[in-house]
C-alpha cells in the first residue's frame, strides 16, 4: 500500500526544485547586468546618435539626420581609404603572426638547453604596453638615429636612410611588422600548448611507418592544433581589427590617409574633430562589417567541425 505525498510536501519538492532549475540565472544575473549597462547600452546610443548631426562644439544646432551620416559616408574617400588600409591591416597582420607563432612553437617545443629560458622571453613583446612597443619601434624606423637604417646600409643593402614612417607606401607595411612582432607571441604560446596536447605515440607510429618529417606535420601536427589556430585566429582578427594605439603613436595616421584605418577614423572624426555624429557612424558601420566576417568565419568553423 502506497501513501502519497501530503499537498505540503508536494509544494516544498517543487520549490526545492524551481530553486535549483533558477540557481543558475541568478548567478549569471550580475554578469548579465554589468554586461548589458557597459557594453550594449553603449552601442544603442551610439547607433542613435549615428542618426543624428552632432558636434559639440556647436550643440545647439544637434538635429536629426537619419541616414544622412552614412549616406555621407559611402560618398566620403577618406572613408573608402580607411576601409582599403583596414583590409590590408587584418590581412596581412594576422597571417604574419600566426606564421610567425607556428614557427616559433614548433621550435619551442623541441628539446634544448635553456628551453624554458626561451619561453618565458618570447612573451616579452606580448605583455609590454602598445605605447611603449609604438615609441620603441618608431625610433628603430626613425631615418636619421633608426638602428634599421644603420643595419641596412651598413649591409648595403640600401644607399641612404629610409623614412619608413614618412613615405606613404612604405608606413602602413612598417607598422604591420611592428604589430606582427607584439602579437606573434600570443599564437606561439597558444599553439605550443596545442603541441604539447598531440600525444608523441602519433608521430613514433608515423616514424616507423615512413613517413617523413613534413607527412607527419601536414597529417599530425596541422589536425591536432587546427581548432587552437581557428579559435586564436578569430580572436586576432578581431583585435588587431580594433586596434589603432600602435599607428595612433607611431604615425598619427598619416603621412596623409596612407595608414588610415576605419577605428583610427572613426576616433579622429568623434574626440578630435568632435563630430560624434559622422564619427559614430563610421564605428557603426565597422561594426557591422566586422560582424558580419565574424559571422561568416564562425559559420563556416561549425560546417568543417560538423564534417
Amino acid at each position: 500500500m502506497s501513501i502519497a505525498p501530503s499537498s505540503h510536501a508536494r509544494a516544498r519538492l517543487f520549490s526545492g526544485f524551481r530553486q535549483d532549475q533558477l540557481l543558475p540565472y541568478w548567478l549569471l544575473a550580475p554578469a548579465v547586468v554589468v554586461t548589458v549597462v557597459i557594453v550594449f547600452l553603449p552601442m544603442v546610443q551610439a547607433v542613435i546618435t549615428s542618426f543624428y548631426d552632432l558636434v559639440l562644439f556647436r550643440p545647439n544646432a544637434s538635429r536629426f539626420v537619419g541616414f544622412g551620416n552614412y549616406i555621407k559616408l559611402f560618398n566620403d574617400p577618406v572613408f573608402w581609404t580607411a576601409l582599403w588600409n583596414t583590409v590590408i591591416w587584418i590581412g596581412l597582420t594576422v597571417p604574419l603572426q600566426m606564421a610567425l607563432g607556428l614557427t616559433a612553437a614548433l621550435l619551442l617545443n623541441r628539446e634544448f638547453p635553456w628551453r624554458g629560458l626561451a619561453r618565458a622571453l618570447i612573451i616579452i613583446p606580448w605583455a609590454l604596453p602598445s605605447v611603449v612597443i609604438a615609441l620603441m619601434w618608431r625610433w628603430i624606423y626613425d631615418p636619421n638615429t633608426g638602428v634599421l637604417n644603420d643595419i641596412l646600409i651598413y649591409l648595403t643593402i640600401v644607399q641612404s636612410a629610409v623614412p619608413w614612417l614618412a613615405d606613404p607606401n612604405v608606413a602602413l607595411y612598417a607598422i604591420i611588422a611592428t604589430l606582427t612582432w607584439q602579437g606573434f607571441p600570443f599564437f606561439a604560446v597558444m599553439i605550443l600548448a596545442g603541441l604539447q596536447g598531440i600525444p608523441r605515440s602519433q608521430y613514433e607510429a608515423a616514424s616507423i611507418d615512413g613517413a617523413s618529417t613534413w607527412r607527419q606535420f601536414v597529417h599530425i601536427t596541422l589536425p591536432g592544433i587546427a581548432p587552437i589556430l581557428a579559435t586564436a585566429g578569430l580572436l586576432r582578427v578581431i583585435w588587431v581589427a580594433n586596434s589603432m594605439d600602435v599607428i595612433f603613436v607611431m604615425t598619427g595616421g598619416g603621412p596623409g590617409y596612407a595608414t588610415h584605418t576605419l577605428p583610427l577614423y572613426a576616433f579622429v572624426k568623434a574626440r578630435q574633430n568632435l563630430d560624434f555624429g559622422y564619427g559614430t557612424a563610421i564605428a557603426v558601420t565597422f561594426t557591422l562589417l566586422l560582424g558580419a566576417f565574424v559571422a561568416l568565419y564562425l559559420a563556416r568553423t561549425m560546417r568543417e567541425v560538423e564534417r
